[in-house]
């Protein structure tokens, strides 16, 4: 009986380990009539890294073949007891040195971190693309996309105002938002696409129940992972992340990035 239990014990480590440590690549695919072309923009999403040491993983790997226009970077980039920025700096040097559109906001660990302003200056240097409560266009063979960021919502920095403002309706909007509490804050977001992280997935999921908790939504939580549709007919994406925090524990929810895939309604 007690081999029984360690053999078990063993096999749940090992499972939990594989969660953690192996990072799977999630396809999602969004249509939009304001998309005219056969074109599409290819966002890959990197969210929640907590200064996870992604510099021998296939990641990079990934970006390089993976013909991507534009690395998002959803916050929580660093942990908020991080201290030693080496290995993350070493990571984003080499992520924008394969695809230099790289964006970022910023999540809570960062602003938990006393370091957060010496971190957020070094990442505006390395030409990282500071999308805090702003917003730019990027075109692609005269495909043209609303690029929004806002701070982070989650401790209360957002100005969704600034991030919205002045942008052009008739091209698809998306915003970025380290935590989906955005969505409960406001009622009406003018952005076609929210992304978001912060969640984790709730680290720890069960079949057909989901995410056991997530931060600000408590047990159960309604929005923790993948594609929503809002009452607007607004979309929302929740990405679980490649890090994790408190314990390093995954269960049913292996570490992962997105690949969102913005192309006409005429395909779907």
């Amino acid at each position: 009986m007690k081999k029984i239990i360690v053999l078990t014990l063993l096999i749940l480590c090992s499972y939990i380990y594989s969660q953690v440590i192996g990072i799977k690549v999630n396809k999602v695919n969004i249509y939009s009539d304001k998309i005219f072309s056969d074109l599409s923009i290819r966002i890959l999403q990197i969210s929640d890294i907590h200064n996870r040491n992604l510099n021998n993983t296939n990641l990079l790997y990934y970006v390089k073949k993976s013909n991507i226009d534009m690395i998002v970077l959803t916050g929580d980039i660093i942990d908020a007891k991080t201290e030693d920025f080496e290995q993350i700096y070493s990571f984003l040097d080499s992520l924008i040195s394969i695809n230099p559109n790289v964006y970022f906001v910023s999540g809570n660990h960062e602003w938990r971190n006393s370091s957060k302003d010496e971190f957020m200056d070094c990442l505006r240097d390395k030409n990282l693309i500071d999308l805090n409560n702003s917003n730019t266009v990027f075109e692609k063979n005269n495909i043209k996309i609303n690029l929004c960021g806002i701070d982070d919502p989650y401790t209360n920095h957002e100005n969704t105002y600034s991030a919205l403002k002045n942008i052009n309706p008739q091209h698809f909007t998306v915003l970025l938002s380290h935590s989906p509490n955005v969505i409960m804050k406001y009622k009406y977001i003018n952005s076609d696409l929210i992304l978001c992280g912060h969640t984790h997935g709730g680290q720890t999921r069960l079949p057909l129940i989901g995410g056991l908790i997530a931060p600000g939504q408590g047990l159960f939580p309604k929005y923790d992972k993948g594609l929503y549709e809002l009452d607007n007919s607004k979309l929302i994406y929740i990405d679980s992340g490649v890090g994790t925090s408190s314990l390093p524990i995954r269960f049913l929810n292996k570490s992962q990035i997105s690949l969102i895939v913005v192309q006409s309604k005429s395909r779907y």
